[in-house]
């Protein structure tokens, strides 16, 4: 067997079936346990489920990377982009992934100097929301 037999999950619906383990240990309580349908009958229904198998089947849930460092790089890539909303949503998955507030607020200091200083505010700001108790 080869590294990247091992390192690939497979396609379809064990693939589909990777991802909603990953999105369930990534955001504990958040979606009910069993096959669910993430449709919910509005325009563009399947985006959610596109990201189920492509982002968290194919990704998340590779062996390589632990799911404390994938949180760390996609934090990081989600300010460098400038999305605010799915940023709120992985600094909350980074968290339990053992990622601490003090390591969200270096990622964000860090992102000043490789995506700018707006970028990081707006990251700042998204941040702070996302962690309001």
């Amino acid at each position: 067997m080869s590294a990247k037999d091992i390192n690939e999950p497979a396609a379809g619906a064990d693939l589909r079936a990777a991802g909603l383990k990953a999105m369930r240990e990534a955001l504990p309580g958040v979606f009910p346990e069993g096959d669910i349908d993430l449709r919910d009958g509005l325009l563009g229904e399947d985006l959610v489920e596109i990201g189920l198998t492509s982002v968290y089947g194919a990704l998340w849930a590779r062996e390589g990377l632990a799911n404390r460092d994938r949180s760390l790089v996609t934090l990081g890539i989600l300010i460098a982009l400038g999305a605010e909303t799915e940023l709120r949503t992985h600094v909350r998955i980074a968290l339990t992934n053992g990622v601490t507030e003090d390591e969200i607020a270096e990622v964000i200091y860090h992102s000043a100097g490789y995506a700018g200083f707006p970028r990081a505010t707006a990251a700042r700001s998204a941040a702070r929301e996302a962690l309001a108790r």
